[in-house]
């Protein structure tokens, strides 16, 4: 069980990492999605500085368990957050790309109870 909490950990952390350094890096397809959902631009770097920390949280977590649950648990906040504000922006279709990278997160933490 402990290679797969591990695993699936470092498969969240990656993915959050990701999420966070292309909107730190400004990617043209998340900013277009950001203005498509009015998220304010003096908020953007914040956002991409949450994910990033929760991506080391959760790997720090490896070795201080209660760092990677509080990362856990502000990555899942974050993402249910994202996924209400693409539906308060009336996107419904794309309500699933915010919770694709939470899935991983919710995953990590359960197994990590589990170990």
């Amino acid at each position: 069980m402990r290679i797969a909490s591990i695993a699936v950990t470092l498969l969240a952390a990656a993915m959050a990492g990701f999420s966070g350094t292309v909107l730190l890096l400004r990617a043209d397809w998340i900013v277009k999605a950001l203005d498509d959902y009015a998220v304010p631009r003096a908020w953007w770097t914040w956002l991409g500085l949450a994910k990033t920390a929760g991506a080391l949280g959760l790997v720090a977590g490896l070795f201080v368990p209660v760092v990677g649950v509080s990362a856990g648990v502000g990555l899942v906040l974050y993402f249910a957050g994202a996924a209400v504000t693409v539906a308060r922006a009336r996107w419904y279709a794309h309500i699933p790309f915010p919770l694709v990278y939470a899935v991983p997160v919710v995953g990590a933490l359960v197994l990590a109870s589990l170990a």
